[in-house]
């Protein structure tokens, strides 16, 4: 037989390099692996847990002698923090403020319709206690044409109480003036759409005015007011006397005058829940929200006014509503004055005071009601029969200003 093809022996080094080769190999394999792995997918931690930093070595101290003994000191004591730790009622405090933040919109301006207007401006807290302190607002609502020929009045009216009331003003879309930068009323036009006297139109300016100051969550009445309103009192006697009481002023009366068929027809009013009265109220938020977010009532007065300017819908809607509802916290009457006894500006308006005609004697005679005994009232104003005052031409300015320190209070 030929000698290569006979086996050699193994040595004993051999056998052990059989077995130490394919362990290294395996080693090598799994730290290569390992590396990769490693490299190539992320590390994960508890929600919300950071990780925990990596330590590091400090290299070894080099040699050197002992040092010399010194006393032994106690350590010294940590400083105390530059700020310090938030405690639960910091940060209570803290989220008041944000809170707070939110519920004032720090401009009236906005690009939503009516509808997304009236879809946010609905939705109102059902409970009346807040978790923080704030002082409710007054709304007043002022439904003009343009330039408020009675500001400089209105101005000293609202001045030093910052806090106490919100400002609105719905003018015609073709005003293009401004109020002065340093005017109360600066920026304060929310937008607006064309208004016609005695139609729906008047009506829709209303809703709108509500819908705007109801996104004021610190806005708790809401007065309207118009281009020739004065207030009767100061700031501070109007706001204690409506956020304090329960009930609402909206001028309200049975009356069978302009009722047609259809709303018994199409929404159910009969001509014994049909109410006639003035369109100046002062209201809660409750009804404010309720006028706001109508879509029974609303469309069939719209839809049968429109373009009837005999129809008169802006003196109906709103108390026939509440007739409706049957709401039950509404006075029936309205804290705005206006003579309609002399009817010096046509027949379907009261009259309209000039400049010669304002004297403290009239100022005094319409807050003691102008023949009404006021205390017969017993629906939260306090014996007020009228808080506002209308129409006054804009040639009485100077006489007002003349007379509100005197009689009115402010100025």
């Amino acid at each position: 037989m030929d000698d290569t093809s006979r086996l050699m022996p193994v040595s004993h080094v051999g056998k052990k390099l059989l077995t130490v080769v394919p362990m290294l190999l395996f080693f090598s394999l799994g730290f290569v692996l390992g590396m990769t792995t490693n490299s190539n997918f992320p590390n994960f931690y508890l929600p919300f847990v950071p990780p925990s930093p990596i330590p590091t070595q400090s290299p070894p101290p080099l040699l050197q002698p002992p040092p010399s003994p010194r006393p032994v000191l106690p350590p010294p004591s940590p400083p105390p923090p530059s700020h310090p730790p938030p405690t639960l009622s910091s940060s209570f405090q803290t989220q008041q403020v944000g809170l707070m933040r939110e519920l004032a919109p720090s401009s009236v301006m906005h690009n939503m319709t009516d509808e997304e207007l009236f879809w946010w401006a609905s939705m109102v807290p059902k409970i009346r206690s807040t978790p923080y302190h704030r002082v409710p607002k007054v709304a007043f609502l002022f439904l003009v044409r343009g330039d408020l020929p009675l500001r400089p009045l209105w101005e000293k009216f609202f001045a030093g109480h910052q806090g106490l009331y919100s400002i609105y003003l719905h003018t015609d879309p073709s005003y293009n003036g401004s109020p002065p930068k340093d005017s109360v009323f600066y920026g304060r036009m929310i937008p607006s759409q064309k208004t016609f006297w005695g139609d729906v139109t008047l009506l829709a300016a209303e809703r709108r005015l509500l819908a705007n100051a109801l996104l004021d969550l610190n806005n708790e009445r809401f007065a309207l007011v118009s281009e020739s309103c004065i207030p009767l009192y100061n700031l501070t006697t109007i706001h204690a006397v409506l956020t304090r009481s329960p009930t609402s002023f909206v001028d309200s009366f049975p009356t069978a005058s302009r009722y047609a068929p259809l709303f018994a027809d199409r929404v159910n009013i009969t001509v014994r829940r049909w109410r006639k009265g003035a369109q100046w109220f002062e209201m809660d938020r409750a009804l404010a929200a309720e006028v706001v977010a109508d879509e029974a009532y609303f469309p069939v007065f719209r839809d049968h006014c429109a373009g009837r300017p005999a129809c008169l819908m802006d003196e109906h809607y709103l108390p026939t509503l509440l007739s409706a509802m049957r709401w039950p916290s509404n006075a029936n009457r309205s804290l705005t004055f206006a003579d309609w006894k002399r009817r010096n500006n046509g027949p379907t308006h009261p009259h309209r005071y000039g400049k010669g005609e304002v004297t403290e004697e009239l100022v005094k005679e319409i807050r003691g009601g102008a023949g009404r005994n006021c205390s017969e009232f017993n629906d939260g104003a306090r014996g007020i029969c009228s808080m506002f005052a209308r129409k006054f031409a804009s040639d009485t300015l100077e006489p007002l200003l003349r007379l509100a320190p005197k009689v009115m209070g402010f100025g």
